[in-house]
Order: structure tokens, then C-alpha cells, then sequence
């Protein structure tokens, strides 16, 4: 019998100048169905009275949950390492988005 441990395949995984600038948020607008949900990331400036979506994710519920533990375990990591984020009472945001959650 062999002592080694099957080769695992590596993922090469590329990020274009444009993807890697990033898209700010400070809304996020959630939605599902039974099989996916929907997330729309929003720039809304003050004074404002109209915003786009700046980007949009489509997950499985599978990965919607995996993100979900992902987003806690380096949140936890974050404040591990510089404390805890304190949350500041949301302004109220109306949405004429349609049926959403926010987060």
C-alpha cells in the first residue's frame, strides 16, 4: 500500500485591471428564489434620488451559505486583529426596487 495522499489539482484563477479596481458599495439588495439568490450591490450617494446597481451576484443557495460562513470566520478574523466594528444606525433607504431584503 502507498503512503501518499492523492494529488489535489490546482486552480489558477485570473483578475483583470478592470475587475481588480473594485466596485464600492454601501448598499447591498438580497433576493431569492428557491434556487438562487440574487445580490445587488448599490452606490447611493447623499443627496441623491436615484441609484444604480453596480454589480450583480448570482449564487446557489449552497454558495450563498458558503459565503455566508466565509464573511463570518474573517469577520471575526478582522476584529480579532483591529477590533470590534461598531454598527451605526442605517439611514432609511426607500426602495422602488421591488420585494428585497437589505443588508
Amino acid at each position: 500500500m502507498s503512503d501518499q495522499k492523492p494529488q489535489q489539482a490546482q486552480l489558477s484563477i485570473e483578475l483583470d485591471e478592470q475587475v481588480a479596481e473594485g466596485t464600492y458599495s454601501n448598499l447591498a439588495i438580497i433576493n431569492h428564489s428557491p434556487t438562487e439568490f440574487i445580490l445587488d450591490f448599490v452606490n447611493i450617494m447623499p443627496g441623491m434620488p436615484k441609484a444604480k446597481v453596480k454589480s450583480r451576484i448570482v449564487l446557489t443557495p449552497q454558495h450563498a451559505k458558503r459565503l455566508l460562513k466565509a464573511l463570518a470566520e474573517n469577520v471575526h478574523r478582522y476584529e480579532s486583529a483591529h477590533g470590534i466594528i461598531t454598527e451605526t444606525e442605517q439611514p432609511h433607504v426607500p426602495l422602488n426596487f421591488g420585494p428585497a431584503g437589505q443588508a
